[in-house]
């Protein structure tokens, strides 16, 4: 049997978790509530209210800002995680960090300034790392088997 779904009930918008998949790159900035995971690539800057996840296989190469953040892949830019940050073993940034708590595995690497404490900078205080240069209001999304 069907169950009729309760058109009143909605989604909480810090619930919802967007997915740049494999193959993907978007040229631009990306905004959300909620989480955003991305395990292609993302040349802007990333706001999440919630979390930001870089796969493995990820690269970011702008500015996240965010409450936690777990990275597994590349990221060139500023990284503000007001709450939590965790680098893993896979990982590799370049460019400057800030927050509040900070897990670094053996083998993840990390290029940059670190500032720790309880108050991230402003986000308008915030520049685009210099390899960010494409225009913010193209988005793209590419195929690797075409």
């Amino acid at each position: 049997m069907a169950r009729d779904r309760d058109s009143s009930r909605s989604t909480s918008p810090e619930s919802v978790i967007s997915i740049i998949g494999p193959g993907m790159t978007i040229v631009g900035d990306c905004e959300t509530d909620g989480t955003v995971r991305v395990e292609g690539s993302v040349e802007g800057s990333i706001k999440a209210g919630k979390a930001v996840v870089v796969g493995k296989q990820g690269v970011v190469t702008g500015n996240i800002i965010t409450q936690d953040a777990v990275i597994s892949g590349r990221v060139h830019g500023t990284l503000i995680a007001a709450s939590r940050l965790e680098l893993q073993a896979t990982s590799h940034v370049e460019g400057e960090i800030h927050t509040r708590r900070m897990q670094l595995e053996e083998g993840a690497v990390l290029n940059g300034m670190v500032h720790m404490g309880a108050d991230p900078p402003k986000v308008a205080a915030v520049k685009p790392p210099k390899a960010a240069v494409r225009p913010p209001e193209t988005v793209r999304a590419t195929n690797p088997s075409s």
